[in-house]
């Protein structure tokens, strides 16, 4: 599709953007917020005819791009045939939606909790957590991200808690592994697993085991940086949990289906958690969908006792259908096997070619389609290009990365002192080099800042 300016009719829904709608995580006043004109595939272009090859797919969710017609033709289907029914009934949409979400999710992770996203999936797993095992807390990392409800809130690790966190949530924090930034002063992967692993333990301990619910980690926490925990650290995890009796629920909103070059992050570390939460990528954001896949030991437990929770458009056949088609597409199109092959073959190269020229990138890290670039003042020391949680003019630098991106025609994911590379996962191999060259652009201007 070519984008077809018509600057009147953007005045008009920006005009009613600023005059009614109240966005999210924003000062209302202060924003900008850029009006969409269209979108297909890996682009999206606005009502003066500017494109915008997507680095962070709308917010990692468009796995398989916009518009995919398959998917669209299937929401139409589904819409034509039924729109709507209540949760409580077995609908084919659903059913099937269960079915092929349990056939990728590991181990025994075979019934499926539906949701309405990623936030309130986590609600509902920490829930069923407390009462399979009776226990009251959870304990969760720092520099993680698990959604904007109040216990997900409650469980995230970065600053966008601070304001709703009452410190009642019976939530404990601890440190998880980070080689780069590393908490436990270790000089290789393998210290730094086994120094967060004993700092777990140890937190665990004097937390009292027989309190503990759940430990909740991103597989690959998203947001927060997209940190690949190293070789061995999930399964320690896991064997922390089994010892202690403690549910593991493994966040994959983010990082799954397809994100990382398999159907599930946890697939490249040969972990089965008891819970997981997902969203985002399993229908490519077309109709809002999450969900918890539940392991036989925490489903046995509401075998014959009612599990306490619902929604009303719980498993909603809309976002069903988009699901089912969506998983479909991917099988079809080969897009999870895509995803690891042009990640390993052009991303990644690609940004560590990046990183050579560049004086202000401090560290690639990531996998398949999910990637960040660590920016930095002083590779040396270390120091983040921008303070932690920056604003204002302490954040000049960012944002001058941010508008020289979208200058060159790429739409970048930024967090703090880091952009994150999340293009669809089944970006072309030229897509991902325009989007390379664009940031090779972009960090030029960094690089102005580099002490």
């Amino acid at each position: 599709m070519t984008p077809q300016p018509n600057p009147e009719v953007g005045t008009a829904v920006k005009a009613a953007d600023r005059a009614h709608v109240f966005h999210s995580w924003s000062a209302q006043e202060l924003i900008d917020p850029l009006a969409v004109a269209g979108a297909q595939g890996s682009y999206f272009w606005d009502y003066d005819g500017r494109r915008y090859l997507d680095f962070a797919s709308g917010l990692v969710f468009t796995n398989i791009g916009y518009q995919h017609p398959k998917v669209v033709a299937a929401i139409q289907e589904q819409a034509a045939r039924m729109t709507t029914f209540a949760p409580a009934f077995a609908v084919e949409a659903r059913s099937e939606a269960a079915r092929l979400i349990a056939e990728r999710t590991p181990g025994d992770l075979d019934k499926v909790f539906f949701t309405n996203g990623g936030a309130d999936a986590v609600e509902h797993a920490l829930r069923m957590a407390r009462l399979h095992t009776g226990r009251p807390k959870v304990l969760s990392a720092y520099r993680s991200y698990h959604g904007g409800t109040q216990q997900a809130v409650n469980v995230t690790g970065d600053p966008r808690r601070w304001a709703s966190d009452s410190g009642t949530a019976g939530v404990v924090r601890f440190w998880a592994p980070f080689l780069y930034r590393s908490r436990f002063h270790a000089e290789t992967e393998e210290q730094e697993c086994a120094r967060a692993l004993e700092h777990l333990e140890t937190t665990i301990a004097f937390e009292g085991p027989s309190t503990i619910a759940a430990i909740i980690l991103e597989t690959i926490p998203g947001t927060a940086g997209i940190m690949p925990p190293p070789a061995g650290y999930l399964a320690g995890v896991r064997a922390l949990c089994d010892t202690y009796g403690i549910v593991l629920v493994l966040d994959e909103v983010m990082a799954g289906f397809g994100r990382t070059g398999t159907w599930f992050a946890a697939d490249l570390y040969d972990v089965v958690p008891d819970l997981m939460t997902f969203a985002k990528g399993v229908n490519s954001g077309y109709v809002p969908l999450g969900g918890v896949a539940v392991s036989g030991a925490v489903a046995e437990t509401f075998a014959k006792r009612p599990y306490p929770g619902g929604l009303t458009y719980s498993g909603h056949p809309l976002a069903c259908a988009a699901a089912v088609a969506t998983i479909n597409v991917m099988e079809e199109e080969g897009v999870v096997a895509g995803a690891a092959a042009l990640g390993a073959s052009v991303v990644e190269p690609g940004l560590r070619a990046l990183a050579e020229r560049h004086p202000c990138v401090g560290e690639v890290r990531g996998v398949g389609m999910f990637w960040a670039l660590e920016l930095v003042r002083d590779r040396e020391t270390r120091e983040p290009l921008v303070p932690y949680n920056a604003s204002g003019e302490a954040n000049a630098p960012m944002a001058a990365f941010a508008a020289a991106a979208k200058e060159a025609g790429i739409w970048p994911f930024v967090n703090m002192n880091r952009t994150h590379v999340v293009p669809p996962c089944n970006a072309s191999e030229a897509e991902l080099k325009e989007g390379l060259a664009a940031l090779d652009a972009a960090l030029t201007v960094a690089d102005g800042y580099v002490a």
